[in-house]
């Protein structure tokens, strides 16, 4: 996924943009209640899948501890990474306006940088099957650890659906802008600071224009 030319853009109004992946750009509540039922399957551990899809965002080890002993969820971190590929790429879909948003900031002459909690490759074959063309993605970074990939790439704003990603973007001095398509309420992301709070992402390429205009 290379960097996206500016071609005639003026490179002042160029802005690039931090995007979260799960519940954000992509809807990965089907594939990944078929990776936790595949998980509990191979296991033999009872899991309620629909309650794990319901809290998306935090680290993959918290959400494991919910169901096995600490001592056993590497192994087990390591087994959903293994299963990942063949039962959670191909159910998932991805949000509304999310091709689109990325498009927008791409437009500028900017780039759009996938920062996320999730394993970098399994965010990456995410987003090649859905063609959601990032111009980089970094994993493996959750809440305020987000921030040295938002600095490290010059995303002056991070999007996403948690409140988690509310503090990596006010941890990076990034204007939040929060979309409640996740598990976090409207009323709870402006309480941890979003600038803004968007219903979705087919929102995103308005309110980016106008960001710009000021």
């Amino acid at each position: 996924m290379g960097a996206v030319s500016t071609g005639g853009t003026d490179a002042r109004a160029a802005v690039t943009v931090g995007f979260d992946l799960d519940m954000t750009l992509i809807d990965s509540r089907p594939g990944i209640r078929a990776c936790y039922l595949a998980l509990a399957e191979r296991t033999g551990v009872d899991i309620d899948c629909d309650l794990v899809v319901t809290r998306l965002g935090p680290p993959l080890e918290d959400e494991l501890a919910n169901w096995f002993p600490a001592e056993a969820v590497p192994e087990m971190l390591a087994l959903y990474r293994q299963l990942y590929p063949s039962f959670a790429i191909t159910g998932t879909r991805a949000m509304p306006g999310a091709r689109e948003a990325v498009a927008a900031v791409q437009a500028t002459g900017g780039r759009a940088v996938v920062v996320t909690a999730k394993f970098e490759p399994n965010a990456k074959l995410h987003l090649t099957h859905l063609d959601i063309a990032a111009d980089a993605v970094v994993g493996d970074l959750w809440a305020e650890g987000k921030a040295q990939a938002l600095r490290a790439h010059g995303a002056a704003v991070y999007v996403g659906d948690h409140v988690g990603d509310v503090r990596g973007a006010r941890t990076a001095n990034a204007y939040s802008v929060a979309v409640a398509t996740g598990p976090c309420s409207v009323e709870e992301l402006q309480a941890a600071g979003a600038d803004v709070v968007l219903p979705d992402l087919t929102a995103f390429p308005g309110w980016l224009a106008a960001h710009r205009a000021h």
